[in-house]
């Protein structure tokens, strides 16, 4: 069966203050992405609001809309990953990075797709990716050969993921509700909830979002089978 993956990522760049971020993806059956498409869009335009979900963009007069999306992905065969990365300033792109922190954002990349209790080998896979930068197809031909490798390796099989492209996050239905989701995991993560003047649309959909998926976000989940899940992943210093 092929399957499709949409990843994007928050509070990514090096510099940006934050202590943490996070990257993750939907999944769905490829067959099914006409269908979710048509109806997360039929979702939208009964909002009155047709125009691209951003996390950092979030509108109380759009709580509804937010809370249907959420309904929508837990009624529907929508899965869900991402990966928490702690301590960021801990980083050393020096010795493990080529110096290059987007090289580090193309492993976690790696690491969210090739675990096989969650992406199975006997499915294929296609990836779509927010855009990010110049060097994006150079960037995933060397992601589609590790892959390679790495199932070569240690499978003895060919790799199950066999197309990536970059796209725009506002082309995407499915890439705007990963936005919806890691901003949500990342928001509560770093406590911006806390703070005194914290968006109040945003703790809405935190707490609805808790609500669904039956788990505080920023704690993570174990089993592998769940729709809704996060790893957490902590640096150590001079970790990767």
């Amino acid at each position: 069966m092929e399957k499709t993956i949409y990843i994007d990522e928050s509070c990514h760049l090096e510099n940006d203050q934050l202590p943490l971020m996070c990257i993750g993806y939907t999944k769905i059956d490829s067959s099914k992405y006409e269908t979710y498409k048509k109806e997360i869009k039929a979702i939208k335009r009964k909002h009155h609001s047709p125009t691209e979900i951003k996390w950092n963009k979030l509108s109380m007069s759009r709580v509804a809309l937010y809370k249907d999306l959420i309904d929508y992905f837990f009624q529907n065969d929508i899965h869900f990953r991402a990966i928490l990365v702690k301590n960021k300033a801990q980083l050393n792109h020096a010795k493990f990075n080529k110096g290059d922190h987007n090289s580090f954002y193309y492993t976690l990349v790696y690491l969210l797709l090739k675990n096989p209790y969650v992406n199975a080998t006997e499915d294929q896979f296609k990836v779509i990716l927010d855009i990010k930068d110049t060097r994006g197809k150079e960037r995933l031909r060397n992601l589609d050969l590790r892959l390679k490798k790495e199932y070569q390796t240690k499978y003895q099989k060919e790799s199950p993921f066999h197309f990536f492209q970059h796209i725009r996050s506002d082309e995407s239905e499915l890439l705007q509700l990963t936005d919806l989701f890691i901003g949500a995991i990342t928001y509560k993560a770093r406590k911006a909830h806390k703070e005194e003047k914290a968006s109040e649309v945003k703790k809405i959909i935190v707490r609805y979002l808790e609500q669904k998926s039956g788990y505080v976000l920023h704690d993570g989940t174990n089993p592998f089978e769940e729709k809704f899940n996060i790893f957490d992943f902590q640096i150590q210093t001079n970790q990767l």
